[in-house]
């Protein structure tokens, strides 16, 4: 089997990645993830998951494949970033209160010989009504900062929700398991 490298820093996606039980190993990329003017959320999450996934395979062996993969909030067509303080996420999930969201999370997988497998989820999120003493509460409590959206469905963040669609129910978390499973047994990863 080849050797796989996930081109991240992110823990959500090292546990994700964790459950197929393969090795691999991290590496953080080193990619600008500011979006080009005009740039839809779209396209700038597939940019950045290849960007990413090729400045880490540019280092590695040549039977190596290397997973890169981005997630851009969406709302109203404009992106939302990760918040960095307490300030924004709390303007982020304010923004967001009784009203849907679409997170883009790309993903690619590089490998050999130029091969690249795409992939893409689109997960839609109804946020109920949001009163900011709750807001407040849940960013001081889970401290999403990190986070696109401001939130972490796999934690405290569900309770924001009035529903959830999507294809794939990891994918909010960080990576399209689904997709992942995918493009790796497309590459050769033994998976059941």
């Amino acid at each position: 089997m080849p050797s796989l490298v996930l081109a991240s820093t992110s823990i959500y996606r090292r546990i994700l990645l964790d459950r197929f039980g393969l090795p691999f190993t991290v590496a953080g990329p080193d990619v600008d993830e500011s979006p080009r003017p005009g740039e839809p959320p779209q396209a700038l999450a597939e940019r950045l998951a290849l960007a990413k996934a090729e400045a880490v395979l540019a280092g590695v062996g040549d039977d190596t494949w290397v997973i890169g993969s981005d997630q851009i909030a969406e709302l109203d067509g404009r992106p939302l970033g990760k918040p960095g303080n307490h300030g924004a996420a709390v303007a982020q999930l304010r923004s967001m209160s009784s009203r849907e969201g679409r997170f883009l999370t790309a993903l690619c997988l590089a490998g050999p010989n130029g091969r690249r497998l795409q992939a893409l989820d689109i997960t839609t999120v109804r946020f109920r009504a949001l009163r900011i003493d709750e807001i407040e509460r849940y960013v001081d409590r889970e401290q999403p900062l990190d986070c696109a959206g401001s939130f972490k469905s796999e934690g405290l963040g569900i309770a924001l929700f009035d529903a959830i669609e999507n294809r794939d129910p990891t994918a909010l978390i960080g990576l399209p398991l689904i997709a992942a499973a995918r493009l790796l047994r497309e590459a050769g990863f033994q998976l059941p």
